[in-house]
Formats: structure tokens, sequence, C-alpha cells
């Protein structure tokens, strides 16, 4: 994993929105060479879009996924949709303003989407079975980046806990195994040949965990209950990770809902515990939206172990407000005066697609202004911390 050696490097967390003509093909669910080659030319245009505003660590803009979770009922055996099967997400906050999460669901979570938002129950023994389309997502990608500036690439895949994270409880994801923890780990070793594809490739691997805040942020568990959950959690990530360098592996977290009050999320110092016993070098989470840019402080009571990164959200895929270069070059300043400037990566929030969506929340010339910003920003806090050159 490269380091911010001479200047603040820029990435982001993965997900950029499709172009209508691949929708188009993932709406009306056809496969074969045509919509191969639809998702290669969108994955070219998404790094070529990403080198000219100023990304140094790219990715596929995960332009063959039709969503966070549908990807993984194509690539896992032993799962089947359960609409029945799902529970009040975000619980706490959805009671607190019902009549905005009613409109919010249906608006931009279901609205536009081009596939249905299931969650998936575990029925029967979970293998892999995605060989030939990781083997697709990383051909594309590196055909992408070929001609294109980039400082590295990484890919996206799901954490363990992801799997059935729409489901009411750890309890109703799993009809199969005889314990949640055998369902969990049995999760973990068919992902591991994914996260394996990856990295034995050459590039970056990323590993989406939102289920970690959520858990934490449950109100209707007790504290033993999430810490039992998490131990878990983190448990089965580092064995799917098992015999790939840390410094391979970014690890991401996130509060789950794009735009939203927000005002039941767990505070980063709760999550900040879990995130170091990742085997991860790279640590991504929010800090850019306005319930969490302030949480910079936990950092300062924590030693960052000498083989980690931060990758704080810089910009955020909350709001079609561009943050201004100059907020975000004090934002990458506060961090790098914590942590050292070398331990800095400028990051984004979140995903901006993380499905695939007629209707992105943030207008994608916005999000691609909000790019532009974050490379200026980041100039910016390097000529602060390195010094004028």
């Amino acid at each position: 994993m490269k380091r911010s050696t001479d200047r603040i490097l820029t990435t982001h967390v993965g997900s950029l929105p499709r172009p209508q003509p691949l929708l188009d093909k993932l709406r009306d669910g056809a496969h074969g060479p045509e919509v191969d080659a639809a998702v290669a030319e969108a994955v070219g245009a998404a790094v070529g879009q990403q080198a000219a505003h100023g990304v140094d660590v790219v990715t596929d803009g995960e332009q063959g996924k039709t969503g966070f979770f549908a990807y993984i009922g194509e690539r896992l055996t032993g799962f089947e949709p359960r609409p029945g099967a799902r529970g009040a997400a975000w619980s706490a906050e959805v009671s607190a303003f019902p009549e905005y999460y009613a409109d919010y669901f249906r608006r931009a979570m279901e609205g536009g989407s081009v596939v249905t938002m299931e969650p998936l129950v575990c029925v029967g023994p979970v293998t892999y079975r995605g060989q030939a389309a990781i083997a697709r997502d990383i051909a594309n990608l590196k055909a992408a980046l070929t001609g294109q500036p980039h400082a590295d690439a990484f890919l996206p895949a799901t954490a363990p806990s992801g799997v059935g994270i729409m489901t009411a409880s750890a309890d109703t994801a799993n009809e199969h195994y005889p314990s949640y923890a055998d369902y969990l780990f049995a999760v973990a070793d068919a992902l591991a040949e994914e996260y394996r594809a990856i990295t034995g490739a050459g590039l970056l691997l990323q590993v989406d965990d939102p289920a970690l805040t959520d858990v934490l942020g449950d109100t209707t568990l007790t504290a033993a209950q999430k810490q039992e959950r998490v131990e878990l959690f983190v448990e089965a990530t580092n064995r799917a990770l098992r015999g790939i360098p840390a410094d391979r592996v970014r690890f991401h977290t996130c509060y789950g809902i794009n735009e939203g009050p927000r005002v039941h999320d767990v505070p980063l110092a709760e999550v900040i515990p879990w995130m170091l016993r990742v085997n991860a070098a790279g640590l991504s989470f929010e800090a850019a939206n306005a319930r969490h840019e302030h949480e910079y402080h936990a950092w300062e009571t924590v030693k960052l172990p000498g083989d980690r990164v931060l990758l704080p959200g810089v910009i955020t895929h909350a709001s079609n407000i561009v943050e201004h270069p100059e907020l975000i070059a004090e934002r990458l300043a506060r961090y790098a005066t914590i942590v050292g400037r070398e331990n800095v990566i400028a990051c984004t929030d979140c995903g901006f697609s993380s499905q695939a969506t007629y209707r992105p929340e943030v207008d994608p010339r916005v999000m691609w202004a909000k790019f532009d910003a974050m490379r200026e920003g980041a100039a910016l806090a390097s000529g602060q911390l390195w010094g004028a050159r």
C-alpha cells in the first residue's frame, strides 16, 4: 500500500454511478458478451474519469455490480432471497424520523434501482462460485489502468458480516448452520477465495464492513450482545484474510445510510478499537459529514500502529454541497498533525452509488466537482505539510 511520502495521496471508497446504457442492461437482467463489453467500457470510462479528476488510488467504480448486497447472491452458493426476512434496519433512526425514512427508502434506496433490494437467507452450504465474475472484474480494471496515471488500484469486496446484513438479526440470516458463528466462518472461507484472487492479481483489496457500525449502534442489543457479535465479525474477517499481507488490504466501515439525520450513529471512538484489530493496513471511515467531522479528536488518544494508514473521508456522499478545498486541506492537516503526514490518504466518506440506480443521490457532475475539490485540498495540505516546491 502506497503512503503519502512526499504529498497527500487521494482515493475513494469505490462505487460510482453507472452510465445509463449499462443500467438498462443490468435492469433487464441481460447476460453475455454484450453486457460484458458494456461493463468493460464503463470501467474504462470510470478509471479515466478518476485519473482526470485527481484520484491517485483508483478502482473500477463497481460498474459490473448491481448493488452491494445483490452481488453476493451471484457469487456465493447457499443463499436465497427472502423479502419477508427484512428487519427494522436502523430502527432507532427510523423510529425517531419515521416520515423522513419512509420517503427516503421509497425514493432513494428503492426508487430508480435496477434490482430489488432483498435480504438473503442462508439455506444450504456456502461455497464460492464467483471465479469467472472476479476474473472479469480484475481483467477490466487492469485493462482500464493501461495508460492512465495512478499510484495504485484496488477492488472492493464485502466483509463476511455484510452477507445477509439486511435480515432482522444474525439469527434470521442463517437457516442451515448449527450456529451463527459456524455460518459466518463458512462465509469467510468462501469469500477468502475472492480476496486471494484480488491480491494475487497485484491489486489492493478493500473489505467493506458497514455491519460493524450497525451492530455497535443497534439499540435492540445489550452491550454483551454487541461485544459478542463484533468479536465474531473481526474473527471472521481475519479468517478470510489469512495469508494476505496486511499492507495489501484496506478496511472500510461507515454508517450505511447516505443522506439522513444520523443522530443515532455510534461514536467513532467505539469503532476504532475493532478497526485496529482487523489485519488491514488501511483504515477508511466517515469523517466529512456534519455528524462525524469532530471525531478526528478520537485519534488523539489512540496510538496508531506503525503499519497502519488512515483514509478519513474529506468529502461526503451525503450532500450535494461541494466542499471547499481549504476546508479539505484543514481536515487533512488535522489528521497529519495527529498521526503523521505519511499516514494520511484523502478519501471519501463512502461510495457514491452503492447500488446501480438511475437516481444517485449526488448528481454525477457534483460528485466530480467534489473530487476536483479533494485534489485541490490535498495539494493545499501537501504544500503546508511538505513546503512549497
